[in-house]
């Protein structure tokens, strides 16, 4: 399985972007894709997830303000980020757990960047 993320870029703050993750290989029919982001000098955080059976689950500062989402004809996972503030600035990335084997595979990265 391979995860390839897009979409980053700068955005003045208050702008949207929309983040694109897409797998492939065989991922199966029971699963969890997920976003994290790092800044620079901190330690990689969760954004937000979603299940196979699309359940999102999101962190406090992403609640509200961005939404998770999946497209499973093509196995491409979506984060919609609105009203975006210069601490939203990082490199995210993209996240797979298959199941039963709980089997985890990670994106490259992909820049955010919110500044003035």
């Amino acid at each position: 399985v391979q995860l390839q993320a897009s979409g980053g870029g700068l955005v003045h703050p208050g702008g949207s972007l929309r983040l694109s993750c897409a797998a492939s290989g065989t991922i199966g029919s029971v699963n969890v894709m997920g976003w994290y982001r790092q800044a620079p000098g901190k330690a990689r955080e969760l954004v937000a997830t979603i299940t196979s059976g699309g359940v999102t689950t999101y962190a406090d500062g992403a609640e509200g303000r961005f939404t998770i989402s999946r497209y499973d004809a093509k196995n491409t996972m979506y984060l919609q980020m609105n009203s975006l503030k210069p601490e939203d600035t990082a490199v995210y990335y993209c996240t797979l757990r298959t199941y039963p084997l709980r089997n985890d595979y990670w994106g490259q990265g992909t820049l955010v960047t919110v500044s003035s």
